[in-house]
């Protein structure tokens, strides 16, 4: 009270420290809801979705599509000007990239949700039919989740084609967190994307968090928010899974390698590893660490590849082996990201020498808060060789969320995998892993059906347990 102008600020309507006046609460915006109230709106809402029919959903969904495309020189102007206060404020190329809404990317936002809406109905699918007994049937269904919280960086088109667009096609009632970065666009896309649900539902179905504070109010919410996807840094996924008792699907950059076996094409291996680095290098399945078979040194296919790489603008690092044959400096650590123009190269011994570096860097045990330790699972990974026996062994035993064969990592992504879209790729093991579209934001219920059955210590019924076709 004795700070200046403190006095007049509570007098106000303001609230300093524990200082306010007794009738403040009559002057707050109506527009602030706390934490708890934006999750059970979010819950309403989405069971108000769940109840319409497959038709019903699919036309919101097309409704927000038309609504991004009439709506796009707005949504493009609040982007210019957060990419604008970016620069200026000196955040990193490779954050800025994921920033901007490039040139033909609002339509094709909108084509990826008008796949999206014409899906096949994900919700109320029936999984399993099974004859209990004579005259009770039991089916096990696809159900939505509820309420996902989904925090995420830099990213402003994650939020409609990766977040919003699956959990409406999915029944799932959300909060959104976005980074500070994208204020402008999140707040544009958000208003298009609720504008376009229907008063039958509530626009309260996406509720969008504005501010950081606000985090920690949500991550105890366990009774009402069913499940957290943090998008972004290990940093952030290590903070929200020690922060919470909600489930967690974390999200995560990756350390993505490709190994060049001996038997290799090179012509082949070129241009996939050119993709992998080069295509996006800020995405979360952009190659990091290339692998090469150490044959591939003697026969002078290795110095045609660093030579291309090099050219494309590609800063190269080496482990201890690959440092001294190339003359490139040597990396600090196997487990750096660098989502650039940057890579790690090794030469390693044979393909059990490249599965055996890839269990030991691919995965990471994070230490969080100096006590706290969580693992983060492998990503993406990929072999190129024309020996299908080495292929098969590295396709099993790698360990990571996706691996391939003589493909690009780039590959590793929800509208790629055929899924419409992906909130995430999952580096964790539960409730899934890879790229995670609708199925993953789906979990299941069992419906009965009987006819008057007692179970009566199951003296008088017969078990039968017969599966039934899926079709009634």
């Amino acid at each position: 009270g004795f700070a200046n102008n403190n006095i007049i600020k509570a007098l106000d309507g303001e609230r300093v420290g524990t200082l306010f006046h007794r009738e403040a609460i009559k002057w707050a915006s109506t527009g602030d809801v706390d934490a708890r109230e934006m999750a059970v709106s979010a819950r309403e809402c989405a069971r108000r979705l769940q109840a319409l029919s497959s038709q019903e959903r699919s036309k919101i969904l097309l409704d927000i599509a038309d609504a991004l495309e009439a709506k796009e020189e707005e949504i493009l102007a609040e982007n210019e000007a957060d990419v604008a206060a970016a620069q200026q404020a000196g955040y990193e190329k490779s954050l800025i990239s994921r920033l901007a809404l490039k040139p033909g990317k609002i339509s094709s936002l909108a084509n990826s949700v008008r796949v999206l809406a014409n899906m096949d109905e994900p919700v109320g699918r029936i999984l399993k039919r099974t004859e209990l007994a004579d005259g009770i049937i039991l089916e096990k269904t696809s159900s939505p989740l509820g309420v996902l919280l989904i925090i995420f960086e830099s990213r402003p088109d994650a939020l409609v084609q990766q977040i919003a667009s699956l959990a409406v096609r999915s029944g799932n009632g959300l909060l959104l967190k976005g980074g500070k970065e994208a204020k402008k666009s999140n707040a544009i896309l958000h208003k298009v994307i609720t504008s376009s649900i229907p008063p039958s539902v509530g626009e309260k179905l996406i509720g969008l968090v504005t501010s950081r504070e606000e985090i920690p109010e949500l991550l105890k919410l366990d009774d009402v928010i069913d499940l957290v996807i943090p998008r972004g840094s290990n940093k952030l996924v290590s903070q929200i899974k020690a922060a919470t008792k909600i489930p967690v699907l974390g999200h995560a950059d990756g350390i993505c390698h490709v190994f060049i076996d001996k038997s290799a094409d090179l012509d082949m291996a070129k241009r996939i590893v050119l993709d992998a680095k080069t295509d996006y290098p800020a995405a979360c399945n952009a190659m990091e660490t290339l692998l090469v078979h150490k044959d591939l040194v003697q026969t002078g296919g290795l110095n045609d590849l660093i030579l291309e790489l090099q050219e494309k603008g590609v800063s190269l690092f080496g482990g201890p082996k690959a440092s001294c044959v190339l003359n490139i400096p040597e990396a600090n650590s196997f487990h750096h990201e660098y989502g650039a123009l940057a890579c790690t190269v090794e030469i390693v011994e044979d393909v059990n020498a490249a599965i055996d570096h890839i269990h030991r860097h691919g995965r990471q045990v994070i230490t969080f808060l100096k006590t706290i330790q969580l693992l983060r699972l492998a990503h993406t990974d990929s072999i190129i060789t024309e020996d299908k026996e080495i292929a098969e062994l590295f396709l099993r035993q790698v360990d990571s969320a996706a691996v391939l064969h003589n493909a690009s990592t780039r590959f590793s992504d929800g509208f790629r995998f055929g899924l419409g879209a992906e909130v995430g790729i999952s580096t964790s093991r539960i409730h899934a892993r890879g790229p995670v579209g609708v199925e993953g934001l789906l979990t299941t219920r069992w419906l009965a059906r009987g006819s008057g059955q007692v179970v009566d210590g199951d003296k008088e019924i017969v078990y039968t347990h017969k599966d039934l076709n899926l079709e009634a």
